[in-house]
């Protein structure tokens, strides 16, 4: 069976702080990109909220501990994933306020960066 799957492209500060998450929760959160690139959605991914269409987030628990990818499908260039992080709210299931003002300058550039190609 012939895979149509989208390119999965990461913004460089994602990638790196990604690199930070323990080995068996990358597989996990690679696993479910590789399902969004073929065209479905995982489980333990869901829309973002107050970020319009085609802004995602994976939510995996993982030992413990909770870890955060934030992707957008771009239609013409695929999966771009534009933030990793491990989530440690003080304050129950509340993201902390300093990713999403990380998420929307990362979505700003990713947006100028698409646009003068």
């Amino acid at each position: 069976m012939v895979r149509n799957t989208r390119p999965i492209s990461w913004v460089k500060a994602a990638r790196k702080d990604y690199e930070g998450f323990p080995a068996g929760a990358q597989l996990q959160i690679e696993r479910a990109l590789t399902v969004v690139a073929e065209g479905r959605y995982p489980e333990i991914a869901k829309p973002l909220k107050g970020f319009g269409s085609g802004i995602f987030q994976s939510a995996l628990r993982f030992r413990g501990d909770a870890y955060r990818t934030v992707f957008a499908v771009v239609l013409d260039t695929g999966i771009w994933v534009l933030h990793a992080f491990q989530k440690k709210s003080k304050k129950g299931s509340a993201t902390p306020k300093r990713e999403p003002e990380l998420i929307r300058q990362r979505l700003k550039h990713l947006k100028e960066f698409l646009n003068e190609r």
